[in-house]
């Protein structure tokens, strides 16, 4: 059931599976998913069963201007994160484990990097990082779509019409300008990360920069990438290979701040 709450004056759509059936050792952990920009909270319906069904709580939000949630008229990327971390905080959540696709995976971070202690475990699916300063600007602007990247937008028409529908396209223009712009505070504010991280990167048509991306890697304390040969939308296109590297992530246990990893 799509419930729907008034956060910092904007009315964000969520969906809540309710108290989990975790064992005692993970607690009541919940795993909050959030999607990409142009999608909404549905896109990730198959892998939120699969953790239910697992005795996990599962918190889907619509993001600002997105699926049920309302339109504004502002669409700065902090905000999105800043959205998400009021809901959970309405929710009365400690602790969670955070997963975000694109968009989803920049408001994450910017939830990981403001709140530490509540993130137990982060994953960022092919999160387009921001540029670091303002050198990187004229490659960014020459870069047109790719053929994957044009088929995935639209084949989500296809596919999802009632989150194309839905989607307040004014913000494009504002993404597009937050893109060219260099970000060095998040870069900053990624050593600020003290949650066991899992970067997902895909392949040909994937958005993220390699270069930038083992800066990243570097930046954060516990940092694991994982490569798919896949483009943007892991989880929709490669859903096995993404199920089966996320749900050993999420449930190995996290000891002293830092994860319990197999040798």
């Amino acid at each position: 059931m799509t419930r729907d709450v008034l956060l910092g004056g904007v009315r964000i759509a969520y969906r809540d599976s309710g108290a989990s059936c975790a064992l005692p050792e993970e607690g009541d952990v919940p795993v909050v998913l959030v999607h990409g920009m142009g999608g909404d909270g549905y896109t990730w319906d198959r892998f939120a069963r699969k953790l239910v069904r697992a005795g996990r709580r599962v918190i889907i939000p619509d993001l600002r201007g997105h699926g049920r949630s309302a339109h504004t008229e502002s669409y700065l990327f902090e905000e999105f994160g800043a959205d998400v971390l009021r809901l959970v905080d309405h929710l009365g959540v400690t602790s969670a484990d955070l997963v975000g696709h694109s968009l989803g995976g920049y408001a994450v971070s910017c939830i990981a990097q403001e709140r530490s202690e509540l993130v137990r475990r982060l994953v960022m699916e092919e999160c387009p990082l921001p540029l670091r300063s303002g050198d990187e600007q004229q490659t960014l602007t020459r870069r047109f779509p790719s053929v994957p990247e044009l088929w995935h937008a639209t084949s989500s028409v296809v596919r999802h019409p009632r989150a194309v529908l839905a989607f307040d396209r004014t913000m494009t223009r504002t993404a597009l300008e937050q893109f060219r712009k260099p970000n060095p505070e998040w870069w900053d504010r990624l050593a600020d990360i003290t949650a066991p991280t899992l970067v997902l990167r895909g392949g040909p048509g994937g958005m993220v920069d390699p270069v930038k991306l083992a800066v990243l890697r570097e930046s954060i304390q516990d940092c694991t990438v994982a490569d798919f040969t896949c483009g943007h939308s892991i989880h929709r296109d490669r859903y096995r290979e993404f199920k089966h590297t996320v749900l050993p992530f999420l449930n190995q246990p996290v000891l002293d701040g830092r994860a319990d990893l197999p040798a």
